[in-house]
Formats: structure tokens, sequence, C-alpha cells
């Protein structure tokens, strides 16, 4: 398996990428050995990302990381919140990927802000926008504020407690989705050949015929 988280933070370091960090050592501590990870960060394709929009061609580093997302069998999403909702950064990013790509794949959710006020971004802004890419989302998603992090007490990687009981649950809400998947090219029980998650369609003439027999 492969688990690709996104990072869309803008700054260096970043409390963004703080968090996708910590929620892909996390979910891949609880997926089988040799699953693959690699994480995707925004800033350095934002030039490229623009050129695409422009061009229609990605250049190539862009084009490995789309083809990144577009072959995992888990997806960590991470931005920051801007105007309360998802970065402009983060949404290009999305806007590139084939409409097609993500139909299925779980998908963890997680946010980074100033104050907890924007949590909301995680139900009103991300989970539609995966909901139009077919892509299933995790029940709990995780919201950072400048508050969960670098206080005294908290734990190795700076998280409050709370903050890392939700990225431990989240993490394992995604392992669990990652891991019942069958495998690419095959079929679960009702699914059509592509194992997409969707059932096979039937042409209506052929529907028609098993009528009349």
């Amino acid at each position: 398996m492969k688990l690709v988280a996104v990072s869309a933070g803008l700054s260096s370091p970043s409390s963004t990428r703080l968090l996708a960090d910590r929620l892909t050592a996390s979910a891949a501590g609880k997926l089988p050995d040799g699953t693959g990870v690699e994480v995707v960060e925004l800033r350095g394709l934002a030039l490229d990302i623009a050129k695409h929009l422009v061009t229609g061609f990605p250049p190539p580093a862009l084009g490995d990381a789309l083809d990144a997302v577009t072959d995992a069998d888990g997806l960590i999403a991470v931005t920051p919140v801007f105007n309360a909702s998802y970065s402009g950064l983060f949404k290009s990013f999305f806007d590139l990927v084939d409409p097609d790509a993500l139909t299925g794949t779980p998908v963890l959710l997680a946010a980074t802000g100033g104050t907890a006020r924007h949590s909301l971004v995680l139900d009103h802004a991300l989970r539609p926008l995966f909901a139009h890419l077919r892509a299933p989302t995790v029940p709990t998603a995780v919201y950072a504020a400048s508050e969960d992090w670098g206080s005294p007490g908290r734990d190795g990687g700076g998280a409050t407690a709370d903050l890392a009981a939700r990225i431990d649950r989240a993490a394992g809400e995604l392992a669990a989705l990652m891991s019942a998947r069958p495998a690419r090219g095959t079929a679960a029980p009702g699914e059509g050949a592509g194992g997409n998650g969707l059932p096979d369609v039937v042409p209506f003439e052929q529907q028609l015929a098993r009528l009349g027999g």
C-alpha cells in the first residue's frame, strides 16, 4: 500500500507540515510493514501549479506529485485556513488532480489556523470538496489551532493531549479503511471489475435482453 500526505503550508517551518507529519507517522505506524509513505509539500510547487493552470502541462516535479496522489491507497490532506476556507494553493493543486483519480480513496482531512473558531472549515469546505471527488473521508477530522502547539507539558511533538488523541483516532480510522480496501485491479463483492468501489454498468440493451429471457 501507499500512503500520501499533501501539506499546503506556506511558511517554513509550518504548523501545517508539522500536523501532516504527525498524522502520517501515526497512520504509518498502524499500517503493515512495507507500506510506502510520501509527503507532498505544495509550497515548493506553487510556481509549477500556476504554470500548469495556464499551459495545461505539468512541470516534472508537479507531475510526480500528481502521480503520487493518483496512485495513493490513502490520502492525508492538510491545509491552513484562509478567509474561513482552504488555501488557494491547496484548492489549485486539487483542481489539477484528475476528477476520477480519488474515487474510493480514503482521505483524512486536517487543517490549521490561529484560532479554534475556524475549525468548521473541515465540514463546510473540505468535506464537500472531497465528496465532489467521490473520495470517502474518515469520520474524525483534525483541526489544530495555535494554542494546540508548543507550550510546556505537551507531548514530545509539541501537541496537547487532546490534539494527540485526535491525531491517533483519525490515523487509526484511515489505516482501517486502507487495510479494508481490495488490492488495485481487483474487485470486492458487489463492485465492478475495476475495483474502484462502483458496480459495473450494464448496458440498457443487455438489461432488456435479460428481462426478455
